[in-house]
């Protein structure tokens, strides 16, 4: 693979990868399970801590394996093959796929802002409760874009990549500034005057609406399991960040720029998101975060902010968030899947490099899947259920460093975990703190995500008795 990816182009994906739509929407969630601007801002410093000690543990590896495929990889070569098909079945038949498919869709959604016609037409067609509607159309047509667009050249990807990530960035920043120059009363002090006491407000009336009125003081575990259920939206948001080791193989000195790609966009993108929520805890009382419309607290901040021009404003900083960020998981993810090929737990087709350098057919694989998803109207579940099995695999990464320095202590470290031991058990803790709340309280998190990664077992078993026959 050609070297055309610099530090600064690892970074952007980093940060473009990160930066979806989730920033966007999950604090009414979270503000709804805690009730409290302390506990929300805590959450977020939480999954900020998990996120940077993961990717700093993530270094390690990074260095020692600089290789295209990233964390499947990383446990292929550290647990064997059958982890390492696990992790690479349930990125391709959900977490990269259904990402793509879910931050198209909301492209496609806050574009209807800007074009009304595309909510009020008539759906293309409807069954019962299925439908297809010109919203999922345009989110899969976006996909198809980048899809081909991404098919000429990693030259064409770095450039979107960089071009779409820094406008995000700038407008989060504007956001972030007129979010405290432009607000004339302030309900910053308000949300944080409850201090350590939490609430939840999960009731709803007979149509499904939340109801204002019903916010209940919570302490003890269940607070812990208001923590974990509003940790689900933070993690959703702060995940992809290991996108960029998926291209190590088309990185400038890998062994080096990858672990900075990963410290430095992880480490800024969580400040950007903890600024972002000051400003909604400035911009808005407790109830309109609560029970912001669809659950788009940003739009509503934005409209108290700019007026009624805030709805237009938002829709195109989402649509520019949402469109890079889908590049860089299109461009990433691929990348996997063709070396999985390579490894002969994936279509062999996937492994072909095309006239362009890059995986076409790998690309194409993931761009139809992400397309059958957005139809499907299900990739909304399955990636709230999936968010347990992000944090699974990531914990089972993190413990690879750990696994390695004791297993095989003299293979070369050209970059060793900072404040290691510390910093990967910090992640391993917080996580199986995580984890363990999920399973108690929100087992709608848990248990069917699992369950769709483990239908890779007898996948994995019919790819390795096909091999037998075959020698």
């Amino acid at each position: 693979m050609q070297k055309k990816l610099k530090l600064w182009d690892a970074i952007m994906l980093v940060m473009g990868s990160m930066i979806g739509s989730g920033i966007f929407i999950v604090a009414a969630d979270m503000m709804r399970n805690l009730g409290s601007g302390f506990w929300v801002i805590v959450v977020w410093i939480i999954t900020g801590v998990m996120t940077v000690a993961a990717a700093i543990s993530y270094g390690e590896l990074s260095a020692m394996f600089p290789k295209a495929g990233g964390q499947y990889t990383y446990l292929k070569e550290i647990f064997g093959r059958k982890m390492g098909f696990l992790y690479g079945w349930g990125l391709f038949t959900v977490i990269q796929t259904g990402t793509i498919a879910a931050v198209a869709m909301a492209f496609g959604k806050f574009t209807a802002y800007l074009v009304p016609a595309l909510n009020d037409a008539a759906p293309i067609f409807q069954s019962g409760e299925f439908k297809i509607t010109w919203i999922q159309i345009l989110a899969i047509a976006t996909i198809l874009l980048l899809t081909q667009l991404n098919t000429r050249g990693v030259e064409s990807g770095k450039l979107l990549q960089n071009i779409f990530t820094g406008s995000k960035i700038i407008a989060l920043l504007g956001l972030i500034a007129t979010g405290f120059i432009l607000v004339d009363i302030s309900h910053l002090a308000d949300n944080f005057s409850f201090g350590y006491d939490a609430f939840s407000n999960l009731k709803k009336d007979i149509s499904g609406n939340f109801l204002k009125e019903g916010w209940e003081p919570i302490g003890g575990m269940t607070l812990l399991g208001g923590i974990a259920a509003a940790m689900v939206g933070s993690v959703f948001s702060s995940v992809a960040w290991e996108s960029v080791t998926f291209v190590s193989g088309e990185i400038e000195n890998p062994k080096k720029n990858v672990v900075k790609s990963m410290i430095y966009g992880t480490s800024a993108v969580m400040i950007l998101y903890i600024a972002v929520n000051y400003v909604y805890l400035n911009a808005l009382d407790r109830d309109s975060i609560a029970f912001a419309e669809n659950d788009r607290v940003a739009v509503a901040a934005s409209k108290f902010i700019f007026g009624n021009a805030g709805t237009a404003i938002i829709a195109v900083l989402v649509m520019i968030s949402t469109f890079g960020c889908n590049n860089g998981l299109i461009l990433a993810g691929a990348r996997v899947f063709q070396t999985m090929a390579k490894d002969g737990m994936f279509f062999r087709q996937a492994e072909q490099n095309n006239k362009n350098n890059v995986p076409a057919n790998a690309l194409w694989m993931q761009g139809i899947w992400a397309s059958i998803l957005c139809l499907s109207g299900q990739y909304g579940n399955l990636l709230d259920m999936i968010s347990f099995v992000i944090v699974l695999f990531y914990m089972i990464t993190v413990f690879g460093v750990i696994y390695l320095r004791i297993k095989q202590p003299n293979l070369e470290r050209p970059y060793k975990t900072w404040l290691y031991p510390v910093t990967p058990i910090i992640y391993l803790l917080i996580g199986t703190g995580f984890c363990i709340l999920l399973l108690i309280y929100k087992q709608q998190y848990t248990w069917p995500g699992f369950l769709m990664v483990l239908l890779g077992l007898p996948v994995y078993y019919l790819i390795n008795m096909n091999k037998k026959t075959e020698k």
